[in-house]
């Protein structure tokens, strides 16, 4: 079986043949055979050899016979539709022109051995063939779908079309109209069918550049056509004698032309896609100038003449349209290669999402402005975004961050160039002349009201470098970047002018976390226990645990000055992993020596960078399974704008509070607490902040501060009582202070009045003294 090749976006699949290819290859021999059996047949018989004239008629209907067989076998393994079609149509044309040539052959041996004209029904089957044969060339695709391409191949093909039948009318058909032979009117019809099918062959595949059917076996079918031009030629020339010839040597040409398609198309690894004939109306035109030379050689037109001028004055008008049109495509096209060129270089400059400048275009400006003479560059970052990505999703980052493009185009005007470096972190490069504080108070003013469709509202950092004539381009981007911390360091919506010796601190800061790193793999954070006091037995029931580091060479290490710093290196999640396993282990120890009752609560701190660990619920869990510690017995303290950072983090609280573990909310009352915050919290715990605390008890009564700070204590305890939550006074520094909180109804407390935080050396012999007092009180 033969597949035909199947096009797909212009490229054809390979065809597949499975069956016996000696078929064609059969077909093929026999043809030749016919053609040279005949061809030394006629050659003998101009000697004068043996054998009747009749004899020169057999040929044709035999080699039809062959190529419709041929044809036939072809017809039955093609599988697609349109050469199906194709190939359907030359069986039922090669089989008219067997039968036609069978009837002239009859004809011929009843009657004489040459025939002046060929019967009426001869004729007529053989046109029917003809145009069988046309109709299915010109129904093969060209796979043009869009009227404009359309119309250029119409075009180009009436080119093509003007310029060769000009040829062949001039050098074949012309002579025979013109000549003083009286030829019948069905041998007239018939070459002139011949040249149609050549013409419009040679057209047809001129701008067929690949499909089912192969171009090559289209080409050798058009070319059958030419059959016609060598009888013609023969008939001006030779008279009644070409009538032999024609039979036996010109006309097997077409049969043996047909097979060789067949064997093209049996054995075609499919049809390749190629170019557009540029040439072909160069060649139409040359097609037409022949006859032209012709004429002025004979110096002589006549009506032959005419119709090859006014061919030559249509064909070159043709392809000066063409030439109209293809001046204008090119023109379109170098038109869209140059918007292509300008949309790439855009693209490549600039940042997809905002449309600001790009940090490539940004360094490439900042050098030549840098070449010039000074620059003054901004760096703008905002503040807390990661907070907008987290809790509402990145779809409205990307659009807050679109805005702030806006804004930042409207601050700076024409007097600098905005860009975005990637991130939430922009810049401003400005002209020499501009003063950079200037624009830094443009572009708070701009970000101090809502944005975006969303109104949300967005602070920046900015931090501002100016440099001189020759200063290195990253040296510039430094000195802003470290201004831009510093600013971040003040507070939000801040700038900061970058000043020499300001990196010192950030350097350190950086400096700091890289010994962050070399400190947990030397094992040199501790931790130590704060305990948790029953306010009016003063029994300790449970113990807040505390990371301290000890340093090697700077000794205890504060932890507001490593916790930020771990925070922003993210060496915060194997730190809290670290604190957590420490202190479940050394819990499940306590429980173990002094009994269940001992201890109700042991609580270390997370922070939100453990809470956006996809691993971190499964962290908690194996390190209890591995301490052996009920899940009961842990609670995680968290800070409210930890709770507050989206939906992730409150999934995995939610997973924690299934699990038994009890969450605390700790600092309660600094930030943006509300009911509804602890109605979608699943806290246990809250922890008044200490400073609710401090100086509770050097306010007199009556005053506005006492009372302010009375109000919001007894507020937490009335909500945390009505939503079924325990409370933990923090920082208690003297008597009076837990005796106040005690009669506002707090039973538990912390702080340096009731006990300091301590290693577990101690805490083992607070809770042993503990165990001591209660057996003596029991006794």
């Amino acid at each position: 079986m033969v597949k035909t090749p199947t096009v797909t976006a212009g490229i054809a699949e390979p065809i597949e043949v499975t069956s016996d290819c000696r078929a064609p290859k059969l077909h093929l021999v026999a043809t030749s055979g016919i053609l040279l059996i005949w061809t030394v047949w006629y050659l003998a018989w101009l000697a004068g050899g043996p054998g009747s004239a009749t004899f020169a008629y057999l040929a044709m209907p035999l080699g039809a016979a062959v190529a419709a067989h041929s044809i036939y076998r072809l017809f039955r393994s093609v599988e697609d539709p349109v050469a199906r079609r194709f190939w359907r149509g030359l069986l039922i044309a090669f089989t008219l022109v067997a039968a036609g040539y069978t009837i002239l052959a009859v004809a011929a041996f009843q009657q004489q051995p040459v025939l002046p004209d060929m019967p009426i029904p001869a004729a007529a089957v053989v046109g029917v063939a003809f145009l069988v044969a046309m109709w299915a060339v010109g129904r093969v695709p060209l796979g043009i779908s869009s009227p404009g391409q359309r119309w250029k191949q119409w075009l180009d093909r009436s080119i093509a079309f003007f310029g060769c039948s000009t040829l062949l009318f001039h050098f074949g058909l012309a002579p025979m109209i013109g000549s003083s032979a009286d030829w019948s009117a069905q041998m007239l019809v018939l070459l002139g069918l011949s040249f149609m099918l050549a013409v419009g062959g040679i057209t047809k595949v001129s701008y067929i550049g690949g499909g089912p059917v192969d171009r090559v076996a289209i080409r050798l079918i058009g070319s059958g056509g030419m059959v016609g031009a060598g009888i013609a030629l023969l008939s001006v020339a030779g008279g009644a004698q070409s009538i032999i010839p024609s039979q036996a040597v010109v006309m097997p040409f077409a049969p043996l032309l047909a097979t060789i398609a067949v064997r093209r198309q049996w054995t075609s690894t499919g049809a390749k896609p190629r170019r557009a004939n540029t040439w072909l109306p160069y060649l139409a035109i040359a097609a037409v100038d022949i006859p032209l030379l012709s004429l002025l050689w004979q110096h002589e037109l006549g009506w032959g003449g005419h119709f090859v001028i006014t061919a030559a004055v249509v064909v070159n008008g043709l392809v000066a349209v063409r030439q109209m049109v293809a001046m204008r495509d090119n023109q379109r096209l170098l038109r869209e290669k140059r918007a292509s060129e300008e949309r790439l270089r855009h693209e490549v400059t600039h940042d997809g999402l905002t449309g600001l400048a790009n940090r490539g275009l940004f360094r490439e400006r900042l050098a030549a402005t840098l070449e010039r003479g000074g620059a003054t560059v901004l760096l703008v970052d905002l503040d807390d975004f990661k907070t907008v990505n987290d809790s509402l999703g990145h779809e409205i980052g990307d659009h807050l961050l679109i805005a702030v493009a806006e804004e930042l185009r409207v601050a700076t005007g024409p007097d600098g160039l905005p860009v975005r470096l990637g991130g939430d972190e922009f810049a401003v490069l400005l002209e020499p002349d501009v003063i950079g504080e200037a624009v830094a108070e443009r572009i708070l003013a701009c970000f101090s009201g809502p944005m975006s469709a969303h109104h949300l509202l967005v602070h920046a950092s900015i931090g501002i470098a100016t440099a001189n004539t020759g200063t290195p381009l990253d040296h510039v981007l430094r000195d802003a970047d470290v201004a831009m911390y510093a600013a971040k360091q003040r507070g939000k919506a801040n700038y900061v002018r970058y000043h020499g010796g300001m990196e010192q601190p950030i350097f350190a800061h950086a400096q700091l976390g890289g010994e962050l790193r070399r400190a947990l793999d030397a094992e040199e954070f501790r931790l130590v226990y704060q305990p948790i006091i029953e306010l009016a037995t003063g029994r300790v029931i449970g113990v807040e645990s505390l990371v301290r580091w000890q340093h090697p060479t700077r000794g205890l290490v504060s932890p507001a000055e490593f916790i930020p710093a771990a925070e922003g290196t993210g060496l915060i999640v194997p730190l809290g992993r670290f604190v957590l396993r420490e202190a479940c282990r050394q819990a499940a120890a306590w429980l173990a020596e002094f009994g269940p009752d001992v201890l109700q609560k042991i609580a270390p701190n997370v922070s939100v960078r453990q809470l956006h660990d996809p691993d971190f619920v499964d962290d908690v869990r194996r390190i209890l399974a591995e301490a052996g510690l009920p899940s009961d017995r842990i609670v995680l303290e968290l800070t409210e704008s930890a709770v507050l950072r989206g939906p992730q983090v409150l999934q995995t609280l939610h997973r924690l509070h299934d699990m038994g573990i009890r969450l605390a909310l700790d600092d309660f009352g600094t930030g943006e607490s509300s009911l509804s915050l602890l109605r979608a919290f699943p806290a246990s715990i809250v922890k008044l902040d200490k400073s609710f605390v401090d100086g509770i008890e050097l306010d007199e009564e009556g005053t506005p501060e006492a009372n302010a700070r009375q109000a919001v204590a007894r507020a937490v305890i009335q909500m945390a009582g009505a939503l079924g939550l325990d409370t933990v006074a923090e920082g208690i520094e003297n008597q009076v202070q837990a005796d106040r909180l005690i009669g506002l109804g707090y039973t538990l407390g912390q702080g340096y009045h009731l006990a300091r935080p301590m290693p577990a050396e101690d805490f083992t012999r607070l809770l042993a003294a503990q165990r001591e007092r209660a057996t003596a009180v029991a006794i």
